[in-house]
This record gives C-alpha cells, structure tokens and sequence, in this order.
C-alpha cells in the first residue's frame, strides 16, 4: 500500500530570527542550501513506489509560498488551507481525513514537520518501508532517534517490548528534561521524539475520537465543507475553529495504546536553533561554520549567516552571528532561550521586525524595500512571467514605475500602455492602476511611492485573479 505524506507548514521559529518571521518562517528558508527544508522534505517523500502525492497542510497566508515552493522543485500536492491555527492535532487529523476521502479509511498516512531536516534520504524511506506493517496492523508509529548528546531540547521517548519486525511498542513519552535527567536518559536507552508519525488514517481518527469526540466531529464537518479556491482547498472555517486547540501528542500518542516506535536509520534535526543550523553546516579547523561570506581570524566555534553582506569574525569564540538586510544578531552560540526571549520583547517594541522581511513575497512574485523615508519609499518589484497585480487604487500615495528588465503592461484609468527597459509611468492618486507581465522573464520595475501614507493597508482591490478581492 503506498503512503500518503501529510507535511505541516505551520510555526513561526522565533529562535531562527533575524532570518525567520511571520511572513515567511524558517521552513521556507534555504538556511542549508540552495532548498528550503519545506522543499527537502517533499522531495524526501516522492517516490512513487512508496508514496502517493503529498498533501500539504499550511495557512492562508503562506499559500502562495507554499505554492511556488512546490513549484520550483516540480512537485504537484494538494494544499489544505487552515483557517487559524488549532496546533498540530487538527492539522493532522484533518490531513488524515481528506486522505481517507481520496484513498479510503485504511490509507497509511506519513505526518512530517515541514521545518526538519534529513541528509541521507535512502535511509529515511528505507524505515519508513519497514514501518509501514505495523502501521497496517493498527500502529501509530513514530520515529525515534537515537541521542548523540544529553539534550534538553527534545521530548524523549522510552521504548518497550519488541512488536513484530522492527517496530517496538512505547512505553511512555517524557517531555523535555532538566541536563541531569536527560543524561539519565541517554544511559537507560530512550531516545528523542521526532514528531514525525506513521498511520492508518482510520486508527488515528479512532483513537482521537475515543479522547475528544467533539473536536472530530468539528473537523469531520470542516472536510466535508471544504471548497476549492484556485488551487487550494479551504476548510469550512467555522466548523475548523470549533476543534480544541491541541498538539498531537497530547490529544492522542501520549495516552493512546496504539503507539509504537522505529529507530531511526538516518540521521534527523528539527533545526530548531541557531546551534543546530552550525552542526549541520560545514565548518573549517576551528569549528567555524558560515552560510554566506565570512572571514575569521583568530577565532573559534563560531556560526554567521548572512544573506548579503561579508561578515568578519575576529577574536571571538562560540558566537552567532546573523545578518539581514534590517537586522543583525549577535548572541552566544547555545543560547536559543535568549533569542526566543529577544524576539517576544521586539513583539512590542518592533513589532514590524518580527513579522515582516523587507523582502515580501506574492502570488505574482516579490518587492524589495529599498528606502524609506516621511513621505516616500522605493521597492524593487519582480514579477513573474504571466504575473498580474489585482486592480488597484491608493488613497493617499502616488506611484512611479520604471521598467529595468523584461515588458510590463500597464493598465491606468482604463487605458493599457506596455512598457519597455528604461520606459516609466505615473500612476496618479486614486487612479484604479494594473500591472502584469506578458513575457517569458521576470519584469523588474522600480517603484517610487510618495504620499502622506505608505502602509500596504492602503490597497483598494476591485479585481483580482487571486481572488484578494476584500482581503
């Protein structure tokens, strides 16, 4: 029987910021490489011996991300949209309804966090090939993974008597430990909990059914609204928010007797920290591990990050640093709890640094903030081949498009104009304005607002093909 993948889009990873924020989380970052670790994770899950087309669970406002992402890479999914977050429970048991829809109630179903990463990924379908018997028996299989250190990190999970082949059942599941209880631990054989689950759909929706009975019942009637949306199905929203807001783990695998565990064959980080992203980058002599331009001299066992400019380390050891294009941190290299702390701070005070990059992306493509000022700011706008902004007007700011790569057709006051490299237009205020892309590369256009208001929120769409129209 092959497995559905069911892959969670959701979370904000706070201990990855600068570089990690609302509007585009550390999933969707290529923090180890050319791909992100949404993207490496879909491409672990495509074989199609194995595995049938994966569904994706994410929110309204990652939707496009989510989309392009899959597209980079060529991978087609279904992609669920959450009307709010309910934490991992739903999200799961929802994923786990619609594959029971589309392959019946005894589809296997293979939950993975969208934000873990797995180097070897022959050795990951190699287990989840072997789970998959005691998944058709009945099995809630999770994947355990043998410690390589004391972490205080991880839940940890004790494993009990052998089941048949590989699989063996769960003793109990222990949330994160204290650094003497998790040494403990390491000594008496437990291992840490991956998150990631392996199942029949109609065992989990069993088992969370005999614990919470109405949040099934609220999901069950969210699935069965659902709608499509262009290329995206939504859950019937009222029903989706009357489901209790729970993780997996609390809500069935902690009580559940069903629960089983696999050692992990490969090896697994849920890349939750500046820390892990150092240990899984290559690092020169002194331990000194870098993604992007950087210099060290006289220093040791440190991490950067940078997406643009050269960062030099001198002197320094056990440090991280990270570089954005409006922010840079500078923290101690294990201290993840000070870096979640820092960004809970900037939530009141810059509250635009945790939620937005000066880079945003669209369904059309992207803009970069490049200055701002009182009564003025100029982006550089990239639109995809095939593109269209919705049909807009502004309240209080004027515009000025200059075309530096690729053709824009230009729509003002009902007139179409196309435009050339070095060619420009005004767009008055309040003029209802339009602008997209007829060609087969990316149009860049630099952007020049004026006016006594700049915020996004001054958007008035009356047209739009992705269906924005109000939002």
């Amino acid at each position: 029987m092959a497995i559905v993948p069911l892959i969670a889009c959701g979370g904000s990873g706070t201990r990855l910021w600068p570089a990690s924020r609302s509007s585009r989380p550390k999933q969707f970052l290529p923090l180890l490489g050319t791909l992100s670790t949404f993207q490496e994770t879909v491409k672990r899950v495509t074989d199609p011996e194995l595995f049938e087309l994966p569904i994706v669970v994410t929110n309204d406002r990652h939707r496009f991300l989510v989309a392009d992402q899959l597209e980079e890479i060529g991978v087609k999914a279904e992609i669920v949209l959450e009307p709010e977050g309910r934490d991992s429970g739903p999200a799961i048991l929802a994923g786990a309804m619609v594959a029971a829809d589309r392959h019946g109630e005894n589809a296997l179903v293979l939950s993975l966090a969208a934000d873990h990463f797995v180097r070897d990924a022959a050795a990951f379908r190699a287990c989840c090939a072997q789970a998959r018997d005691a998944a058709t028996a009945g099995s809630i299989v999770t994947f355990g993974v043998t410690p390589d250190h004391p972490s205080t990190a991880y839940g940890y999970i004790e494993p009990g008597a052998e089941q048949s082949g590989p699989a063996r059942a769960v003793k109990r599941f222990v949330e994160k430990p204290d650094a003497a209880t998790a040494d403990d631990y390491l000594k008496s054989g437990y291992v840490w909990n991956s998150g990631n689950l392996l199942f029949s759909a109609a065992s989990l929706i069993h088992e969370y059914a005999s614990r919470e009975p109405a949040t099934v019942a609220a999901v069950r009637e969210a699935v069965d609204g659902r709608y499509e949306d262009l290329d995206f199905t939504r859950l019937k929203a009222e029903s989706f928010r009357a489901a209790a807001k729970r993780s997996i783990d609390y809500a069935v695998m902690e009580t559940t007797a069903k629960a089983a565990v696999i050692l992990a064959t490969f090896d697994w980080s849920d890349v939750g920290s500046w820390s892990a992203v150092r240990t899984l980058l290559p690092a020169d002599a002194a331990g000194n591990a870098a993604n992007g331009a950087a210099v060290f001299v006289e220093a040791a066992n440190n991490m950067v990050s940078s997406d643009g400019p050269l960062v030099a380390v001198v002197g320094l050891d056990d440090v991280t640093v990270v570089v954005t294009g409006d922010a840079v941190l500078v923290a101690r290299r294990d201290d993840a709890a000070g870096v979640k702390a820092l960004v809970e701070g900037l939530k009141t005070s810059h509250l635009a640094l945790t939620e937005e990059h000066l880079q945003s992306f669209r369904p059309w493509g992207n803009y970069r903030s490049l200055d701002m000022g009182p009564r003025h700011q100029v982006k550089r706008i990239v639109v995809k081949p095939g593109g269209r902004l919705s049909l807009q007007k502004h309240h209080h700011r004027s515009e000025h498009w200059i075309v530096v790569r690729g053709t824009a057709d230009v729509t003002v006051a009902g007139q179409v104009k196309t435009l050339h490299e070095n060619e420009s237009i005004y767009i008055p205020i309040g003029a209802i304005h339009r602008m997209e892309n007829p060609g087969k590369i990316d149009l860049e256009i630099i952007e020049v607002q004026t006016g006594s208001y700049l915020g996004e929120d001054d958007i008035i769409r009356t047209e739009d093909v992705y269906n924005r129209v109000g939002l």
